[in-house]
C-alpha cells in the first residue's frame, strides 16, 4: 500500500511540478568526431575516385575510336567501296576537313571516300563525327598515320605494318593509358599499357 502511494505521488509530482525539458542535440565532441571521420574518408576515398573517373573516361574515349573505326570497315564492306576515318581539326563544321595530323585528341570523321585518296573531296558523305575531348588527354599516332582508309574487302589500306594510336591522361600510368591496334588486314583491337608495344 506504501508503495503504491508513493508511486503514485511520484506520478502526479512529475506532472503537476514544473517541466524540465531535456534539449536534443550533439555536442561539440560528437560534432568533431564526425568531422574527423568524414576527412580521414574522402582523403581515403578521392584518390580512388579520381582514379575511376579517370580510367573510365579514357575507356570511353578509345572505344569511341574503335567503334568508328569497326563502323567505317563494316560499311566499306556493305557498301562495296572505300571508307576512311581521319584525325580532324574541325570535325564540328559544317564541311569538315581532314587536318593531316597524327593527334586525334581535336576529334575525327568517318566519310564515304570514293576516289580513296583520305582526303573529303566533292563526292564524299560524311558518316560519322567525333568532337574533340573535353579533358586534356593525348591521343597520337605512330608512323606519322593520320588517316586509315578500309577497302571494300575490309583492308587497311596504305599501312606499313600494325599501327598504335596511344592515348595518355594528362599525368599518365599505367592505369590511364591504352591503345588501339590497327593492322594492315583491318583487325583492330584495344591494349593496355605494357601489351603489343602499348606504351
Amino acid at each position: 500500500m506504501v508503495t503504491r502511494m508513493n508511486l503514485l505521488a511520484s506520478t502526479l509530482r512529475g506532472t503537476s511540478g514544473p517541466s524540465t525539458k531535456r534539449i536534443s542535440g550533439f555536442t561539440l565532441i560528437e560534432t568533431l568526431t564526425v568531422i574527423t571521420i568524414v576527412a580521414i574518408l574522402l582523403t581515403v576515398g578521392m584518390p580512388m575516385f579520381t582514379y575511376v573517373s579517370n580510367a573510365n573516361r579514357i575507356s570511353s574515349e578509345v572505344n569511341g575510336l574503335l567503334g568508328d573505326m569497326l563502323y567505317a570497315r563494316s560499311e566499306a564492306i556493305k557498301e562495296g567501296q572505300t571508307v576512311s576515318v581521319c584525325s580532324s581539326a574541325n570535325p564540328s563544321a559544317a564541311a569538315p576537313t581532314c587536318s593531316g595530323s597524327t593527334a586525334w585528341q581535336s576529334g575525327w570523321i568517318v566519310f564515304s571516300d570514293v576516289n580513296g585518296n583520305g582526303a573529303v573531296g566533292a563526292g564524299d558523305t560524311i558518316l560519322r563525327i567525333q568532337r574533340p575531348f573535353s579533358a586534356s588527354d593525348t591521343f597520337n599516332a605512330n608512323n606519322a598515320m593520320s588517316v586509315v582508309t578500309f577497302n571494300r574487302e575490309g583492308f587497311a589500306l596504305g599501312l606499313a605494318n600494325s599501327i598504335l594510336v596511344s592515348l595518355h591522361a594528362v599525368v599518365p600510368n599505367a592505369s590511364t593509358t591504352r591503345c588501339l591496334a590497327i593492322s594492315i588486314v583491318g583487325q583492330l583491337k584495344t591494349l593496355g599499357a605494357g601489351t603489343g608495344g602499348c606504351a
